[in-house]
This record gives structure tokens, C-alpha cells and sequence, in this order.
């Protein structure tokens, strides 16, 4: 069998959220019988990997009510209707952290949540940062920090730092710096 490709027939929508909205569909599977399908559309997120010129890397700390837990996280969020990703970036470092980024450049992208998901987050490099004061989100709570990259490998070895775009944008951040 070469063609793995399901085709949609027919496509409802259960349920529409601020955040995402959930998708049912009924597909013609690559051997001609038919299944449902159900998954997350996401309007994507851009995460922003800002490094200091010493080295060190900005990271936020917050509350993450999903999993009851508070992350070490790098500053990401969501991209906003009609807006491009690099524009996100820009405006999530700056609320975030109170940082502009004299470079940005986009480094590569994944699809977490390929089984259940369409979101796509867009990874950039930022640097040659500078603080230009910290504007927040209203009903954000978060903590900036600065930590090396040992650090964070050291912390990711314990089992401490678990945020899966965290995690690909430490390793990243490794693998390149070799």
C-alpha cells in the first residue's frame, strides 16, 4: 500500500473555544472503509529561545493550571488571527520579559500533538537583547530568569525541566552550540 493518505468526507466542528476548537470528521481510509476522526485545530504558537550576551537564557516561571504544576518555560505563545509568527515572537518576548530582540531569526518549527492536533509551534533564535521595560499580559503571573544552558541540561537529566518545547529548544540549543 503506497497511498496512506485518508480523505475527508464530511467535517463538523463540537466545539469552538477562545483558545482552539475541536473537529470530528468521517474519512475514506487508504483500503476504502470509512472511520471518524477527531482532533484539535490550534491556531499555532511562536516560542522565542532569547540569549543574553553572556551566554545565559531568559526564561519565565509560571502556573500551568492544565497540569497543576509550575514550569520553567521559554517564552512562547499564541499566534494571534492574521498575524505572522515572527511578529509573535517579538510581541511575546516584549510581554514576557520586558526584552526587544536586536536579531530574531526563525530556526526551525515542529508539530507536537501530530495524533490528536494541526498546532504548529515556529522556534526562533533571539539575541543582542536589551530590556526596554515589562508591560505583562493582564492575567498573566510569571517570574523572568536567566539561567546557563548547563544549567537547564543538568535540570532536563534530573527529570526537573519537563515542558516538552522547552525541552526541544534546550537540546536545540545544545546540538547547535557544538
Amino acid at each position: 500500500m503506497d497511498d496512506f493518505v485518508e480523505r475527508p468526507l464530511a467535517s463538523e466542528q463540537v466545539f469552538d473555544g477562545a483558545l482552539l476548537s475541536v473537529h470530528r470528521d468521517r474519512v475514506r481510509l487508504p483500503d476504502g472503509r470509512e472511520a471518524s476522526r477527531e482532533y484539535i485545530r490550534h491556531p499555532g504558537a511562536a516560542i522565542v529561545l532569547p540569549v543574553l550576551d553572556d551566554g545565559r537564557l531568559l526564561m519565565v516561571r509560571q502556573y500551568r493550571y492544565p497540569v497543576g504544576v509550575e514550569t520553567l518555560e521559554f517564552p512562547a505563545g499564541k499566534i494571534d488571527a492574521g498575524e505572522p509568527s515572527l511578529r509573535t515572537a517579538h510581541r511575546e518576548l516584549l510581554e514576557e520579559t520586558g526584552h526587544e530582540a536586536g536579531r530574531m531569526e526563525f530556526a526551525f518549527h515542529v508539530l507536537p500533538c501530530v495524533g490528536y492536533a494541526d498546532e504548529r509551534i515556529d522556534f526562533y533564535l533571539a539575541r543582542g537583547l536589551r530590556h526596554v521595560g515589562h508591560p505583562g499580559e493582564d492575567g498573566e503571573f510569571l517570574a523572568v530568569e536567566s539561567v546557563s544552558l548547563d544549567t537547564l541540561l543538568a535540570a532536563a537529566d534530573r527529570g526537573e525541566l519537563t515542558e516538552a518545547k522547552t525541552l526541544i529548544g534546550v537540546y536545540w540549543l545544545a546540538r547547535r552550540d557544538r
